[in-house]
C-alpha cells in the first residue's frame, strides 16, 4: 500500500495439489492502512486493520476460468452484482499468470 491509497489487497497463490493437478486457488485478503502516533515507539507508525475480510477464487482448469462463492461490493455502486464478481475473477486470473509473485 502506498501513501496515496489507504486500501489494499493481499494476494496468495496456492498451486496444484496431488489430487487435482490443474487446481489453482487465489486467496484475496482486503485491508486498510491507518497512521497512528506512539511516543513509546518513537513517533508515527502504520498498522493494518479491517483485514479479516477474505475471499477465494478457485480454478480447476489451470487458471482458464475461476469461480467464487460470494463477492463484496468492489466497484462501490451499492449493489453486489456480476460486475463485482467479474472484477475479482479478473484479478485472480491475472495474478495466477504471474510466474514469480
Amino acid at each position: 500500500m502506498s501513501n496515496y491509497n489507504q486500501r489494499g489487497i493481499f494476494l496468495q497463490l496456492a498451486g496444484p495439489s496431488i489430487v487435482s493437478p490443474k487446481e489453482i486457488r487465489v486467496s484475496m485478503q482486503f485491508a486498510r492502512k491507518q497512521e497512528a502516533y506512539d511516543p513509546g515507539k518513537g513517533g508515527e507508525f502504520y498498522y493494518l486493520f479491517d483485514c479479516n475480510y477474505t475471499r477465494e477464487a478457485v480454478s480447476n482448469d489451470g487458471g482458464v476460468t475461476f469461480t467464487m462463492k460470494a463477492t463484496p461490493d468492489i466497484d462501490g455502486d451499492g449493489t453486489i452484482d456480476a460486475q463485482d464478481k467479474a472484477i475479482l475473477v479478473g484479478l485472480a486470473k491475472a495474478y495466477s499468470k504471474i510466474i514469480n509473485p
